[in-house]
């Protein structure tokens, strides 16, 4: 798998729940690695970091080994994002890295939204490290540069003229990161994850240049499962209806009362799709 390094692997009695820190390709990731059993590698969207799986860690951590990390610019981890499929390649490269940090030779993948593109890029390259797929909220795959959802042009204008607050008081108000529940609790992560978003790919913008081609889903032999919140945007039910559609014996379901954050909106029914699609493939991990 690609990568820049290898570092010896971390020891599997450090285990615990602890921010920890690996270096690699100019960047230093935080990561958690905790938990027992199959692994399972959660892999966060834009804006957001690896505290945004803080529900299903709790729930799940008595049944499987859970890895998550912030990628490149968001959380407590360094350097400066990519964008589009070039990103994609980047984080993927990022995530077997990781991998091979902790010592896994097959792992479980979740990814949620720009997470989904990042795990699907390591599920097609190398699928014989790939036991099982999670994706969640997956944006459009033939979009190259930017996410038309996602107005990053403007957001960047913002950014020059009134600052990270100016982006972030309108990023919040986007359809993306609206939470259906009142929970106080959830309503508070979602706040603290956007105020650790740095906005580097905002404030050094990518000079562009030509992406990386989709991942090719033909490659792919993991078993699939797609999942949207019953009210996420419509762009983005499309989105996983059309990969379902290309993935033969993919599954699709919905989360009750949610929007495009619904391991936040209803962790309750996101873990328990999850837990049951990782229990019946979890053979195919180990």
């Amino acid at each position: 798998m690609p990568g820049d390094s290898r570092p010896a692997p971390a020891s599997a009695g450090a285990r615990g729940g602890a921010d920890r820190f690996f270096a690699l390709a100019g960047a230093r990731l935080r990561y958690r690695d905790e938990g027992a059993g199959a692994p399972v590698v959660l892999v966060h969207g834009w804006t957001l970091d690896l505290e945004m799986w803080n529900p299903q860690v709790a729930a799940l951590r008595a049944e499987f080994r859970l890895v998550r990390f912030d990628r490149r610019g968001h959380g407590l981890s360094s350097a400066r994002p990519g964008s589009g499929s070039a990103g994609a390649r980047r984080d993927g490269a990022d995530l077997a890295a990781l991998c091979r940090h902790l010592g896994l030779e097959r792992v479980a993948l979740v990814g949620m939204s720009q997470g989904a593109r990042a795990v699907l890029d390591l599920a097609c390259s190398a699928p014989e490290r790939v036991g099982a797929l999670i994706l969640d909220g997956p944006p459009a795959l033939d979009l190259s540069a930017r996410d038309p959802e996602v107005p990053l042009a403007r957001y960047r204008q913002l950014v020059m003229e009134g600052g990270m607050e100016a982006f972030r008081r309108e990023w919040a108000r986007h359809p993306l990161v609206q939470l259906r529940t009142r929970a106080p609790a959830a309503r508070r992560l979602l706040a603290a994850m956007i105020a650790r978003y740095q906005g580097e790919d905002l404030v050094h913008p990518s000079l562009g240049g030509r992406q990386p081609p989709a991942p090719r889903l033909e490659s792919l032999r993991a078993p699939v499962l797609i999942l949207t919140g019953v009210h996420d945007l419509e762009s983005r039910v499309r989105a996983a209806r059309w990969l379902c559609a290309q993935l033969p014996g993919a599954e699709l379901a919905s989360v009750p009362d949610a929007g495009h954050l619904p391991n936040l909106d209803n962790p309750a029914g996101y873990t328990a799709l999850c837990r049951t699609f990782l229990h019946r493939h979890a053979q195919l991990v180990v």
